[in-house]
């Protein structure tokens, strides 16, 4: 009989597995990112424009500009998360148990056991775990957006930084910036210029955007993620482990279902943090009221989902691999 791993090397291997995934998946999806969030905070006629217009005037280094925190952060982000998230499964796991009674809920994180009972209701297991994803996800989220924020914030700063300089004033935030001789300062020096210039908190301009999308985005990330393996296996008992395209579809998913959904938030988020950057520290941040249905909110959503689908799919595809091998 195979030993059954501790749980220390379960959370070894959790996040091992998910540092090295996302510095993969993290530069293979980068480009699309960058290209979401000047549409999102700047005038383009099209994506094709925006791409086009970002290679005429800042070449291809300009579609990995600010790529150094995201890099840093996301790795150490998507590790913190995924081990905050196990812990939170298996605590929440265990209070639903003693609720609704002992060997309802499947665990997903090794093949998975069925009953005989659930096999013949899957439907109804199902609807009983969600509510241990969803919640597990949203404490994860809530709890990563606290470190996250100020390299979000410094990664948003440098991806737009040539667009603000080549923009004529700050008044006239979606006019469409003219090409104009700009050093980028780069990620390092964004994020001390922040700090000199705003004072640390400044790290965290746009927080309840930022913790809204986080904690939100988290929760239907995983829940969709985990339900959808869920799903498979069980419709397809007889299979040991689930299989590579699963895990990729199943990424996807997750991927495009938070970010389509949250995606207005983003923008929000996008929207306040370019206005702060804008204006002289100190300064009245000009008051904005977001339309849900203006179809502004949604600039970018293309690309975003594309960039999901991508980074999510190659995340976990290579996140399970690293994950059975260790």
């Amino acid at each position: 009989m195979a030993d059954v791993p501790s749980q220390w090397q379960r959370e070894y291997k959790t996040a091992v597995s998910a540092g090295l995934s996302s510095l993969v998946s993290t530069f293979v999806g980068f480009p699309l990112d960058s290209v979401k969030t000047r549409m999102q905070t700047y005038k383009f006629n099209s994506f094709m424009d925006c791409v086009l217009t970002t290679k005429r005037t800042e070449g291809m280094t300009g579609f990995f500009r600010g790529i150094g925190a995201p890099m840093l952060s996301i790795t150490i982000v998507r590790t913190l998360s995924f081990s905050i998230y196990t812990q939170c499964r298996s605590l929440y796991m265990t209070g639903f148990s003693k609720i609704m009674g002992p060997g309802y809920v499947v665990d997903p994180t090794g093949p998975v056991a069925l009953t005989q009972e659930q096999k013949q209701h899957p439907g109804r297991n199902l609807a009983l775990t969600l509510p241990v994803y969803a919640l597990s996800g949203f404490t994860a989220g809530g709890f990563i957006a606290l470190f996250s924020c100020p390299f979000e914030f410094t990664k948003l700063s440098t991806q737009i930084e040539m667009l603000m300089a080549r923009t004529a004033t700050a008044s006239q935030p979606d006019s469409n910036p003219q090409s104009e001789d700009y050093r980028p300062k780069g990620t390092l020096q964004s994020f001390k210029d922040i700090i000199k210039t705003r004072g640390f908190l400044g790290l965290y301009s746009g927080f309840r955007y930022h913790f809204s999308r986080d904690a939100l985005g988290t929760s239907i990330y995983f829940t969709v993620y985990e339900s959808s393996k869920q799903i498979f296996r069980m419709y397809n008992p007889e299979a040991e482990q689930t299989g590579p395209v699963v895990i990729a579809i199943s990424g996807a998913l997750c991927g495009i279902f938070s970010w389509a959904l949250l995606f207005p938030i983003d923008t929000m988020k996008s929207i306040v943090q370019r206005d702060i950057l804008t204006r002289t520290p100190g300064a009245p941040l000009k008051k904005r009221s977001f339309n849900l249905f203006n179809p502004r909110m949604y600039r970018g959503l293309g690309v975003s989902v594309a960039r999901t689908g991508l980074v999510n799919m190659t995340f976990f595809s290579v996140y399970e691999q690293l994950y059975n091998k260790l």
